[in-house]
């Protein structure tokens, strides 16, 4: 079965619910997940996606921050959310697709500004989420597992994944220490970067570029901090990759674009 996925935080559903519509019309995605989505539960736009023909959702949203949501034109089962860090502040919601496929969408934490746990809490909480949700993921670890984890991790990991590697190893992101535990990770969960399956890791690729540049296009001083991670048994059904750049164009945008993967079974 060919299954089309996108990620992309949102950074608000309610604000840009029309971007979300003009996406999902232009790229027809079979799954959509979402992060930053900013609503509470009852005030998610489910009649939008009703109408444009995906029905099957999870939404796990909170006022003015965070919040997760899958919405799907096939059938989810077992949906659930995981709560980190002793907090309930809705960052992660799984649920399993058609074929037993088991898709994880999470939000890590962005961490600060300061890239020290000692002075600055945000990057310490950022740390501990990546310690515990690596824990469960080691617990849980299956070679015939066929899962799919994507998300906004808020780590750009290689060194083509910013514009500029060597300016960017003290910035919260891109430095060692948020490199290390997104690898360890990956490596609990055995998973495979999907979309540098086909891009080579030389080559630069970003999906974040701030609001702070006027000419975004123009400066490119971009991030990969979207992913799209798959385990071993669904590398071989992977048919393409890519990264939706030109949405960051598009009137009142997010920071983030879109990132897609195919796969067909």
């Amino acid at each position: 079965m060919p299954l089309r996925l996108i990620t992309w935080n949102i950074n608000s559903v309610r604000l840009r619910i029309d971007l979300v519509r003009r996406l999902l019309d232009e790229a027809q995605p079979d799954v959509l997940c979402l992060q930053e989505t900013k609503t509470p539960d009852e005030l998610f736009p489910r009649e939008a996606f009703e109408a444009a023909g995906y029905p099957h959702m999870l939404v796990h949203g909170m006022k003015g921050y965070n919040g997760v949501a899958i919405v799907s034109r096939v059938p989810l089962a077992a949906p659930a959310t995981r709560g980190w860090c002793a907090r309930e502040d809705c960052r992660h919601g799984t649920v399993e697709l058609p074929g037993g496929i088991e898709l994880h969408n999470i939000y890590i934490p962005a961490g600060g500004d300061i890239p020290d746990p000692e002075a600055n809490p945000k990057f310490a909480h950022k740390l501990q989420f990546l310690d515990e949700i690596t824990a469960w993921f080691d617990g849980a670890r299956d070679a015939g597992r066929r899962a799919i984890a994507v998300g906004d991790f808020n780590i750009a990991p290689l060194e083509a994944d910013v514009w500029s590697h060597k300016q960017l190893l003290g910035v919260v992101s891109h430095t060692p220490v948020e490199v290390a535990r997104l690898g360890a990770l990956q490596q609990a969960g055995g998973f495979v970067d999907a979309v540098r399956h086909f891009v080579p890791p030389e080559e630069r690729l970003y999906t974040w570029w701030s609001y702070r540049n006027r000419d975004w296009a123009a400066s490119d001083r971009g991030r990969r901090l979207d992913h799209i991670w798959v385990t071993p048994p669904l590398v071989g059904a992977l048919t393409g990759a890519r990264v939706l750049r030109d949405s960051r164009g598009w009137d009142k945008a997010s920071d983030h674009v879109p990132v897609m993967i195919e796969l067909n079974e």
